[in-house]
């Protein structure tokens, strides 16, 4: 059977990895989150005193590179996939605001970057793959058969992280997350090295004012398009 690569680039807080594991369930297809990829690097920087909020030594984390190992891991019980970093299992403590306003610095190394884009594209060899993040259509599977750029309003993104983050019992208000979005949309737009653009043939989505299940559809509908051609 046909299998393709879909690509998900887009805003922080749209519902990207929630899509594409979708998907990847849906298609029995391999889900790579490369938003955590870069987490995983923020955490391991700010584990071995590279960054912090006012502070980010560039130079001893690109030393240090070599040093890291991201991988993942389905988890059978929760269904779903978690993030290793050497080996260890970070997924709750990536996710937190700490990492979230930290990981836009990590994203603009170069050197990061490319690390993290050799992995990927190793991992998209066989095809059969969802991956998704920032630069996935333009940069890192330029030639994927479907390409999607996800996007919503600024408050209807803080609104549903914050409630994403309170539900974890993380208490960090809603003002503190409608900063963090725009300040890392401002990051991911002007960024240097491979800033988020829309791939000129990906397919906008604004689901500001739809739901997951027709968000679902919508995009089956497209992947449904491509298998058959």
């Amino acid at each position: 059977m046909k299998k393709i690569i879909i690509a998900i680039d887009g805003y922080s807080s749209c519902g990207k990895s929630t899509l594409a594991k979708q998907l990847a369930k849906k298609l029995n297809y391999v889900y790579i989150d490369t938003g955590a990829m870069y987490r995983a690097v923020a955490l391991f920087a700010l584990q071995n005193g590279f960054i912090d909020v006012d502070f980010f030594d560039e130079k001893a984390l690109i030393q240090h590179l070599d040093k890291i190992n991201v991988s993942f891991s389905f988890n059978a019980e929760l269904n779903t996939s978690e993030t290793f970093l050497n080996g260890k299992n970070i997924e709750k403590e990536i996710r937190g605001i700490i990492i979230s306003n930290l990981v836009s610095k990590i994203a603009k190394i170069k050197e990061v970057r490319a690390k993290m884009v050799e992995l990927q594209r190793e991992m998209g060899k066989k095809k059969g793959l969802v991956m998704d993040g920032r630069d996935i259509g333009s940069v890192v599977f330029p030639d994927a058969e479907l390409k999607i750029f996800m996007t919503a309003a600024f408050e209807i993104r803080a609104k549903r992280r914050f409630e994403e983050l309170k539900a974890k019992g993380d208490n960090t208000s809603y003002e503190a997350v409608l900063k963090n979005i725009v300040s890392r949309d401002d990051d991911d737009t002007s960024r240097t090295e491979n800033p988020l653009i829309k791939a000129p043939d990906a397919v906008v989505l604004d689901n500001s004012n739809i739901n997951q299940e027709e968000q679902f559809l919508i995009v089956m509908n497209l992947v449904n398009e491509k298998l058959k051609s």
